[in-house]
């Protein structure tokens, strides 16, 4: 899924840049937006893996929308302290918010994904999973 691997992205991304972020903030800062920005893709594949309950789908959907946005709280309070600049602080608020519009265009959408297998909906675990391709 696309947003899956956006998220996914993301959550690398984070990972990497908060390697920089002060020894001060590393059970602070450093913790909360990586904690945050790995869980937006846990939440999808909890969602993806319970497609077949409505619910249940768009709860887990709902959760990586809050995941995405405490990520986006945690990447402004890191550019407020310098800790990113500006140009890297609007890339991850840009990625962010695309993730946040595909999780509510899912959202919106989730009949298309949920209930008994329909042709044309679902996709195989290599396209949802990259480490199934190998």
């Amino acid at each position: 899924m696309i947003v899956y691997a956006k998220a996914s992205g993301v959550a690398n991304r984070i990972f990497e840049i908060s390697r920089s972020f002060p020894k001060e903030e590393t059970y602070s800062l450093t913790d909360q937006i990586r904690r945050a920005s790995r869980s937006m893709g846990a939440q999808i594949a909890e969602a993806w893996g319970k497609r077949r309950y409505l619910r249940h789908f768009v709860s887990k959907l709902t959760d990586a929308d809050a995941e995405q946005l405490e990520t986006r709280h945690w990447v402004r309070v890191a550019a407020s302290r310098g800790y990113l600049t500006a140009e890297q602080e609007r890339y991850f608020v840009d990625d962010l918010a695309e993730i946040g519009r595909l999780l509510h265009a899912m959202i919106g959408k989730a009949n298309a994904f949920c209930g008994p297998l329909k042709p044309g909906v679902r996709e195989d675990a290599a396209q949802y999973h990259p480490i199934a391709r190998h």
